[in-house]
C-alpha cells in the first residue's frame, strides 16, 4: 500500500502541488498537515502515517524536506518506517532506492541539508531582527496604554479606584492595570 504524506509550514501555504504529486502516484491514503518544520516532534499526521504502515508498504513523500528538518529526525523516521517492515520513497528524488544502504545514506545526507537550511533560515531571521532592533524597531504587541494613560491610571489607583474599574475606564484588562502598580 502507498501511504502519502504532505506538509507545509504555515496555514497560508498551499498543499496542492504535493497533494497532486501524491495523488498522481496513486497513494491509497494521504496524510496532510500544516505545521512548522521547526518542531520535529509536533507532526501528528506524520505519526498517523507511520503508524498506518504495514510490512511491504511505502511511505511516499513529495519532497524529503517536507517530512523532516534535521538529520537526526530523518534517520529516526527511516528507522521507524523500517521497523514496521515498510520503506520510504521520495518523489522529487526518484533515483533514491531507500531499500538499500546507499539509498538510506543519501537520504541521511539530504536530511542534513534540510537541517542546514533550517539553521540558515533561523540565523537570517535572528540577524534581521537584530538589525531592525538597532534601527529602533519594536517587536511584540503594541502597548495597551500610552504613557499619559498609564500616569492617569496610576493616579486613579492612588485615589482608591479599583483595578477593574480603571481597566473598564480605559477599555483594557484589569491585568494591564495591575501591572502598573
Amino acid at each position: 500500500m502507498l501511504i502519502g504524506y504532505a506538509r507545509v509550514s504555515t496555514i497560508a501555504q498551499n498543499l496542492d502541488r504535493q497533494l497532486g504529486a501524491l495523488a498522481a502516484a496513486r497513494c491509497e491514503r494521504i496524510f496532510e498537515e500544516k505545521a512548522s518544520g521547526k518542531n520535529t516532534r509536533d507532526r501528528p499526521e506524520l505519526e498517523k502515517a507511520i503508524k498506518t504502515l504495514g510490512a511491504g508498504d511505502v511511505l511516499l513523500v513529495a519532497e524529503w524536506h517536507r517530512a523532516t528538518r534535521s538529520m537526526i529526525d530523518g534517520i529516526e523516521i527511516m528507522q521507524r518506517v523500517a521497523a514496521r517492515g515498510a520503506s520510504i520513497k521520495v518523489l522529487d528524488s526518484p533515483h533514491l532506492d531507500l531499500t538499500t544502504t546507499m539509498g538510506k545514506g543519501i537520504l541521511t545526507f539530504l536530511s542534513a541539508i534540510a537541517q542546514d537550511e533550517r539553521e540558515r533560515i533561523v540565523k537570517m531571521s535572528k540577524d534581521g531582527q537584530a538589525a531592525a532592533r538597532t534601527k529602533g524597531k519594536k517587536f511584540g504587541r503594541p502597548a495597551a496604554l500610552t504613557d499619559h494613560q498609564k500616569e492617569i491610571a496610576r493616579q486613579m489607583l492612588a485615589t482608591g479606584e479599583g483595578v477593574r474599574a480603571v481597566g473598564r475606564h480605559f477599555d483594557v484588562s484589569h491585568s494591564v492595570i495591575s501591572r502598573l502598580r
